[in-house]
């Protein structure tokens, strides 16, 4: 009877395995260390990540503690889970290219998890801010057919451009460094003044870091409309 009393102990211990190390992920970690989280861009005023997660495949608990852009490149539908908490969110599909502001410098950090629970990637490019408050640039409106301005705030100004195929936007001078984001879209080209135009080819979820001083204008040289956002940092 001894023999078979110890398979079963085995069996039983080997069956529970799986579900403690699950249970038991370690503590939170810094949102720039999380899984599924990849630092693509930094300098002395942001940090960028790439939060790419397919199709059933989560983070691990890490912790927001600093103020921060998003920009929803793919949707996904995330279940979230916060930290403390046993109960978990339902999952929710994002909007495919809306942008976010965060300010968590105001409020205590946030931790959290979440796991994607769609058929389809869940792509968002975060975009943290390293300063501790606004520093001296003062980003200049862009009252021009083409641009949009989607937020406003004592961080970072932010706008939405959208071109049809042959359609121009501008001249607007950048007077802020920032950062431009792609949503869609195949080509553009930018146009200053006294230079050659330059031709960019646009890929969904590129950026460009932009600094301040040039006065330009946007052409929309390519097949496809592009929907790219702009940001400029105070």
């Amino acid at each position: 009877m001894r023999a078979p009393l110890k398979a079963f102990l085995i069996i039983g211990v080997l069956a529970s395995a799986p579900l403690a190390t699950a249970q038991d992920e370690g503590p939170p970690v810094a949102v720039e260390k999380a899984a599924y989280h990849w630092p693509i861009f930094s300098n002395e005023y942001i940090m960028m990540l790439r939060v790419y997660m397919r199709p059933g495949k989560g983070s691990n608990f890490h912790t927001h503690s600093l103020d921060q852009i998003s920009i929803l490149v793919e949707a996904g539908a995330n279940e979230g889970q916060v930290f403390g908490k046993k109960e978990k969110s339902a999952p929710k599909a994002g909007t495919r290219g809306n942008v976010g502001f965060t300010a968590y410098s105001k409020r205590q950090p946030f931790t959290h998890r979440s796991t994607n629970t769609a058929s389809t990637p869940f792509n968002n490019i975060v975009v943290a801010l390293l300063k501790p408050g606004p520093g001296t640039f003062t980003p200049q409106a862009r009252d021009v057919p083409g641009y949009r301005q989607l937020f406003d705030n004592e961080r970072v100004r932010a706008w939405r451009l959208q071109l049809e195929p042959g359609q121009s936007a501008g001249p607007i001078t950048q007077t802020a460094p920032g950062l431009r984001v792609i949503i869609d879209g195949d080509e553009l080209s930018e146009i200053i003044k006294g230079e050659m135009d330059r031709p960019l080819a646009l890929r969904s979820g590129d950026f460009y870091w932009q600094e301040p001083g040039a006065t330009r204008t946007i052409r929309n040289t390519g097949t496809t409309a592009i929907n790219v956002v702009e940001f400029e940092l105070k």
